[in-house]
């Protein structure tokens, strides 16, 4: 029952893009200020939801509102025009229903088509439904019909305050000062930042209505104006990411919706209802689609519970996983020097910018020794080429030969090359091999790290070195695509995914297959610490490994979640739900971890703000964080000190905090013990679990 009542509760936090049972709580007692009105909206949401369980919709998909918040609107609006009686019970009830399928509907072909959200459309649709049918039941109205009780009170407030809790209390079919001033209250405590944009779209769209009708008082009277908040809160906070770029994109679409709130008040009351969220909606929509598809880097991928912890979850992944979906390998053993990078200033220009140049330099930084004008005084010259993904060969060019130091070939820019088909379907291609050193067959199948050729000096190539691109199609010299590295060391310290600089040392690194089998954690599997402060027991604790809808694995106590994973020869705390300290402190110490083990290899990350804080601090931070999203940033520095020891320290200027920490890994598997400061976790048996 419990799971069923937070599911019912999520929905009406969801009318406000807030996922927050608790929060719902309080939005539904604001509808018990019209008794009616609440009943309604619980009829018919409970309606939904139980036809939902009916059909065997799973539990996960509705425990979140998302199905049940467009019934639960429908209720309101009925619950607003008709009195409870047995009639406008079956009502509720078929509307309801009505909602909850055509909601899964469009929510399968928007998002299957056009990879758009359904917002209230469902609603709008069975409301203006429910509303013109029944214009022909007349005993529903001689039955059903009701006079509101008098929240018309305004606290002597002026027409234009009065104006904007009217109309945020008209979301909730209460359009009245003090339910107004109560969602506000609401708003406020969940979200700065959605609080902040419902007041700049409301304002702004009413003050621009007052000027095109000429009068104020008009303008501030009406309370569909409830669409400009709503468009300003979704398109500057919920499906972009919150940002000042983002604030004046809402801003743009509040104008936009003017007119056309105004043409549909104009068409709608034709019909003798009103516009409800329609203008919400289409301008909403057309925005998000719209942004899609010019590619719109800010546009979020992965909505979480308030804006604020979008933004927060947003600006420390875009800073902890740098570089690109399409990942390389380095192509070669050893230390090589970035020689021309992307965007370089030779020959990776225009539509074959996305390309690497890499050479073999001495402790002088010189890629030759003698005078060089013998292709054997190059370092780089005749050294191994590796694959740097697993694919298949589609285009070899071996027969070339190599120009003498300082020349190059015209007519055969790419040289002697290997192209390869990426299994993610993008292409590869490795130019300048050494002639008739090509092994590879055109056809074959190659597995990262697979030898390929010898590095040479044919096509344009004034000297010997690797060239790698990725590109769109097969084509030799195909227009080039962004990619990136994985798992290299670049100047002692270790990149997980990234672009190292032109001039740096680089080198590949490998995993090992003792640290991978480490951090191998099998699901059930249950792992017990005592947590010590200042070297005292004060707690135990256990934690289960679970696998998430998505197959992300993930550390389960009961209280919280820290899923985890590993990616390119990497280990990842990848993001904590929940309020368990505990997870906090394993999240805090290990962030991230190679697999590899250099002695003195380091490697940074970034833990996100709502990690280290709460309360009022975290709420500012966050708000702050919008307008600039490099305001607070915690990172975390790392080093092996030994094959099983990682030492840290994490540390934010801004917020004055600075912490050590110690990783233990076991000899077999998992970790020994995670120390923050004074506090430790430390792994025992069931034996010293029971004592």
């Amino acid at each position: 029952m419990k799971k069923h009542g937070y599911a019912i509760l999520n929905s009406y936090s969801e009318i406000f893009f807030l996922r927050n049972a608790a929060l719902g709580i309080f939005f539904f007692f604001a509808t018990l200020l019209n008794p009616n009105l609440a009943l309604s909206g619980i009829i018919s949401v409970v309606a939904a939801y139980l036809f939902a369980r009916f059909i065997r919709m799973e539990r996960n998909y509705l425990k979140f509102g998302y199905y049940t918040y467009n019934p639960l609107l429908v209720g309101l609006s009925i619950g607003y025009l008709f009195k409870i009686n047995p009639l406008t019970i079956f009502f509720l009830i078929t509307a309801g229903i009505l909602t909850l399928m055509l909601t899964v509907m469009l929510s399968h072909l928007f998002w299957h088509y056009l990879r758009l959200p359904i917002l209230s459309l469902p609603f709008v649709f069975v409301s203006s439904i429910a509303y013109l049918a029944s214009l022909k039941y007349s005993n529903l109205f001689v039955t059903g019909l009701y006079a509101h009780s008098d929240f018309s009170c305004n606290l002597n407030l002026p027409f234009w305050l009065a104006g904007f809790f009217k109309s945020l209390g008209a979301i909730l079919f209460l359009p009245y000062v003090i339910p107004g001033i109560a969602l506000a209250i609401l708003i406020l405590l969940s979200s700065r930042i959605l609080f902040m944009l419902a007041v700049a779209g409301y304002y702004l769209g009413t003050i621009i209505t007052a000027l095109l009708v000429g009068s104020s008082s008009q303008a501030f009277s009406n309370i569909l104006h409830f669409n400009y908040i709503l468009i300003a809160m979704a398109v500057g906070s919920i499906f972009l990411i919150p940002s000042l770029k983002s604030y004046g994109l809402a801003l743009a679409a509040v104008c936009t919706s003017i007119i056309f709130l105004k043409s549909v008040e104009v068409f709608w009351s034709t019909y003798g209802i009103p516009g409800f969220t329609l203008p919400f909606n289409f301008i909403s929509l057309s925005f998000i689609y719209a942004l899609g598809l010019v590619q719109y880097p800010q546009i979020a991928k992965y909505i979480k519970a308030t804006p604020e912890e979008t933004l927060d979850f947003y600006i420390s992944n875009i800073r902890r996983y740098r570089g690109h979906e399409k990942t390389l390998a380095l192509p070669f053993f050893g230390s090589w020097n970035v020689w021309q990078g992307f965007n370089g200033q030779w020959t990776h220009q225009h539509s074959w910018k996305y390309a690497y140049d890499f050479i073999i330099t001495d402790e002088k930084g010189k890629s030759h020794k003698s005078q060089g004008t013998a292709l054997n005084d190059y370092y780089a010259f005749g050294k191994p080429v590796l694959s740097p993904t697993r694919g298949r060969v589609v285009k070899i060019i071996n027969h070339l030969e190599d120009n003498p130091a300082g020349q190059v070939d015209k007519t055969n820019a790419w040289g002697n090359l290997v192209i390869l088909r990426d299994e993610r379907e993008f292409f590869v291609e490795l130019s300048h091999f050494k002639k008739d050193s090509i092994e590879v067959k055109e056809g074959a199948w190659v597995e990262r790290g697979a030898f390929l050729g010898l590095c040479g000096n044919s096509g344009y190539s004034p000297q010997p070195h690797i060239h790698i691109q990725a590109q769109e199609t097969e084509e030799i010299g195909s227009f080039t695509i962004p990619f990136s590295f994985v798992s290299y060391t670049a100047n002692q310290q270790y990149f997980a995914n990234n672009l190292p600089d032109e001039k740096t040392l680089v080198a590949p690194v490998f995993t090992e297959k003792s640290l991978d089998i480490k951090t191998s954690f099998l699901l059930d599997n249950l792992y017990k610490y005592q947590v010590l402060k200042n070297d005292k027991i004060v707690d135990k604790i256990e934690m289960a490994v679970k696998i998430a809808a998505d197959g992300t694995f993930y550390f389960d106590t009961g209280k919280g979640h820290l899923y985890f994973g590993k990616h390119e020869g990497t280990f990842y705390c990848y993001h904590l739900e929940g309020a368990d300290r505990y997870l906090k402190t394993i999240f805090l110490a290990l962030p991230r971890l190679p697999l590899a083990y250099r002695k003195g290899l380091q490697w940074k990350d970034v833990i996100p703000v709502g990690v280290i804080t709460q309360g009022w601090r975290k709420g500012l931070v966050q708000f702050i964080s919008s307008f600039y999203h490099r305001f607070a940033q915690v990172e975390a520095s790392l080093t092996y000190q030994t094959e099983n020891r990682i030492a840290g320290q994490i540390s934010s200027n801004l917020m004055r905090f600075k912490k050590n920490t110690m990783v233990e890994l076991d000899d077999y598997l998992g970790f020994k013990s995670f120390t923050v400061d004074n506090i430790k976790l430390m792994r025992i048996t069931d034996e010293t679990f029971r004592d």
